[in-house]
């Protein structure tokens, strides 16, 4: 989950506040959707306090095993 939310905050880019016109800061976030992954975060304005949210979604590549184990075969008597 940390890596999800890592990932996300990568992408993410702080909004600009429509009274202040300066950037928010990053609050919090939460995860919203587990298939597909969104993430909703939340911003301050410093200056204002107004808030804001996005939302951003994380895709996941699932990679297959390299080797997969199966039992040995036993001949038959």
């Amino acid at each position: 989950m940390v890596d999800k939310l890592r990932k996300s905050l990568e992408q993410l880019e702080p909004p600009i506040c429509p009274a202040c016109h300066i950037d928010m800061q990053w609050s919090r976030s939460s995860l919203e959707n587990q298939s597909p992954i969104t993430i909703a975060h939340l911003f301050l304005c410093p200056n204002c306090n107004r808030t804001s949210e996005t939302k951003s979604s994380v895709s996941t590549m699932i990679l297959p095993p390299k080797k997969l184990s199966a039992p040995k075969r036993l001949r038959a008597a």
